[in-house]
């Protein structure tokens, strides 16, 4: 056996050993990379700006983006606590208007037969499983961050040790392979960040145009969970839903057309125009590959399908399929 052939079996054996045994380590690593790459996009970003270095322009780009964090945390974080809290009150009310509305359609009231609004406040051995749960993804966020920052301060260590792992003769493909998996995570990021923003304030302004309680923190849940494309916004569409039922059927009505609006208006205008460099990623291909994730590795696996899904596509357009089997194609007309 050859040593390039050797190398690879090596790689795809510890892949797979750590796939079996901890598969979660690898999706916090990669979420890890995506820190990474958010922050030296930042930060070379600053420096074309300013027209500097691209480690002074990572310098300001952290610092400026954990100023605004806490910036965030401190002023608008006490409001935000307090509307969680009256959310979490308003919510258990919400539920049973819903209940009284779906009585007389068997099917609806069967499904709402399970959301039991005294469940809603944890206690006893649930408590303790959210307190274990919120601990174990505070540490996920801390490893991320950590990973993230020194990914982003020295990436080419972290490129050149990897890259070093391959045969000789593949180093060249694999760094290549490395530079668009790049690519892809940075359109696709930015493509997220854009939607985010845009559906962020538009739902904010429509609840509030609609008088839909919470109508900021509600905005703000479905700026965060359009993260998570198509699977996303449909959760976030929900406790505000509830929360329009309870003023009224024709006000959740309004709030449903006011989300479809809202993600037809980020689908087709919004992301089309800031996914240029990245995957387009077919809806239903993104669907099967969050259910298919989420299943196997729950809310991470969720949360970061469609990155996976647009670096596995990309790479796989350009060096399966362009390379290996157009490849195959070229070499048949050249033979014929």
């Amino acid at each position: 056996m050859s040593r390039r052939a050797v190398a690879v079996a090596v790689l795809a054996v510890a892949f797979l050993i750590v796939l079996w045994t901890a598969p979660d380590v690898l999706l916090v690593v990669f979420a890890g990379i995506l820190m990474a790459v958010f922050l030296r996009g930042g930060g070379e970003w600053i420096a074309r700006k300013l027209n500097i270095r691209g480690g002074y322009g990572l310098a300001i780009f952290a610092v400026a983006l954990a100023v605004g964090t806490l910036l965030f945390f401190g002023l608008a974080g006490a409001a935000l606590a307090a509307q969680v809290q009256e959310f979490w009150d308003k919510l258990p009310g919400a539920v049973s208007t819903a209940r009284g509305y779906v009585d007389g359609h068997p099917w609806v009231a069967k499904t709402i037969d399970s959301l039991d609004p005294s469940s809603l406040a944890p206690s006893g051995e649930s408590a303790t499983a959210a307190f274990s749960s919120t601990l174990g993804a505070f540490g996920n966020v801390v490893v991320i961050v950590f990973i993230g920052l020194y990914g982003a301060v020295s990436p080419r260590t972290y490129v050149g040790g990897t890259t070093a792992l391959v045969a000789p003769s593949q180093r060249p493909k694999f760094r290549s392979m490395i530079d668009e998996a790049g690519v892809a995570l940075r359109g696709w990021l930015r493509a997220q960040f854009v939607s985010m923003s845009v559906v962020g304030v538009l739902t904010g302004l429509g609840l509030w145009a609609l008088g839909v309680p919470l109508a900021p923190l509600l905005a703000v849940l479905a700026a965060l969970l359009t993260f998570i494309p198509n699977i996303g916004p449909v959760l976030a569409a929900l406790p505000a839903v509830l929360l329009g039922l309870s003023s009224g059927p024709g006000t959740a009505l309004w709030v449903i057309g006011l989300y479809v609006a809202v993600q037809t208006i980020e689908s087709y205008l919004i992301t089309p125009q800031v996914q240029q460099e990245s995957v387009s990623l077919p809806p239903a291909l993104t669907i099967s590959v969050q259910l298919l994730f989420g299943v196997l590795f729950g809310i991470l696996g969720l949360g970061l399908a469609t990155p996976l899904a647009a670096v596995a596509l990309r790479l796989g357009r350009m060096f399966y399929v362009k390379e290996y089997l157009d490849g195959e194609a070229e070499v048949s007309k050249t033979v014929g």
